[in-house]
């Protein structure tokens, strides 16, 4: 059974990015955005179920939007306003067969990073 996961890291404290909210989109083949989760990482950075798994991870079109900007903004950094990052949406394909699908974010206030992870 398949499962999609994610991980959020504070590259500009070294820490893991806990409370940060995000949800996930599923996308049509017009572009339209269908939601299907809205959750908030844990002490961990993780969130605590995989987002999606088993015959609910199929292959498409599907979006992560996570809300950096808020959580910066609730760790008392002094963003510019509007935040130069407020949202990152990672928009992302799975294909059949995806067995594990793991994506991570690193984010700083004007930076971030993310790859295909298992």
């Amino acid at each position: 059974m398949g499962r999609l996961t994610t991980h959020v890291l504070d590259t500009s404290s070294g820490l893991p990015a806990s409370g940060l909210a995000l949800a996930l989109w599923a996308i049509d083949a017009e572009g339209g955005r269908r939601l299907l989760k809205r959750t908030v990482t844990n002490a961990d950075g993780r969130v605590d179920a995989p987002l999606l798994e088993g015959e609910a991870l199929v292959p498409g079109t599907y979006e992560l939007v996570f809300a950096v900007g808020d959580y910066f903004r609730t760790r008392g950094l002094v963003l510019s306003e509007p935040a130069f990052l407020d949202e990152i949406p990672l928009r992302f394909g799975v294909a059949a067969g995806t067995a594990h699908l793991h994506v991570p974010l690193l984010v700083a206030p004007y930076a971030y990073s993310t790859y295909r992870g298992s």
